[in-house]
């Protein structure tokens, strides 16, 4: 092992043998000092998100990258692709009846790279589709986010139905990668491209979480007080908190395996 690798392994096997509360508390930990890191070194505040759509779009032209030049869809879920496209059509659709802005714009570009990813996966390289270990029941996720925007929604002037669909979207595309995780756990084994497009997704996240975290301290707590009352202002702020921390973990296992030189990346029981 070369000596610069030496410290990392060192405090990488030292966070494996931490109990599940300890490396909880470490997670919260780490994800508090890079807020307060990118906090002092990011100024507006609103480019984090601009980053994050970067990214995000570097991790679909990772995945365009596998499924026309490599030509295989393996390792990914065609569930969570489907997830991904429903939350996207239900946004997109509040965008044009609620709020259109350049985010319409972007939504309307993901949601068609989705349906051409859905198209691919289901016709085109059907025969690499590893669907025996796609096996993540979508009402899982879909029933209880249905539910929980019943009851709690935005409280704007908009219309009811509308702010529902708000609300369900909001909460699908907090989970909406749970499939995926699912499937990379059945396999034990993840690809490069597929590693480096999940990553992207958790790098994404974490700096649209970060966003929203940094803008309601900014404001000393008025933007929730914007986005409305009751539950719903606490609800998107956890949504987008959920989201990172889904992906902390994958996220942790990939970084180490860059640093160890692996190519392949091979996921221990228990990640998701």
């Amino acid at each position: 092992m070369k000596a610069h690798q030496r410290p990392i392994h060192a405090v990488s096997m030292w966070v494996r043998r931490q109990p599940p509360k300890v490396k909880a508390f470490l997670a919260v930990v780490s994800g508090m000092a890079a807020l307060v890191l990118i906090r002092f070194i990011v100024h507006d505040h609103d480019n984090l998100f601009v980053a994050a759509e970067a990214v995000h779009s570097i991790g679909i032209s990772v995945l365009i990258y596998k499924l026309t030049r490599v030509k295989t869809c393996a390792g990914l879920s065609l569930k969570s692709q489907e997830l991904t496209a429903i939350f996207l059509a239900v946004r997109l659709y509040c965008s044009f009846v609620m709020e259109y802005d350049i985010h319409t714009v972007l939504d309307l570009a993901t949601l068609a790279t989705t349906l051409w990813v859905i198209f691919m996966i289901r016709f085109k390289l059907k025969s690499s589709y590893m669907e025996e270990n796609d096996n993540f029941a979508l009402y899982y996720v879909l029933v209880p986010c249905a539910v929980l925007a019943l009851f709690i929604h935005p409280s704007t002037s908009h219309n009811l139905v509308n702010r529902i669909f708000w609300a369900f979207c909001l909460y699908l595309e907090a989970v909406s990668v749970l499939p995926q995780l699912r499937m990379m756990q059945n396999t034990k084994i993840v690809e490069p491209f597929t590693a480096h497009y999940i990553f992207a997704l958790g790098v994404a996240r974490f700096l649209s979480c970060a966003h929203w975290v940094l803008q309601v301290l900014d404001s000393r707590g008025h933007l929730l007080v914007a986005l409305g009352y009751g539950l719903w202002p606490s609800m998107v702020l956890i949504s987008e908190i959920v989201q990172t921390f889904i992906l902390a973990d994958f996220c942790y296992y990939y970084v180490k395996s860059v640093v160890g030189g692996q190519l392949v990346l091979r996921l221990p029981s228990g990640v998701v």
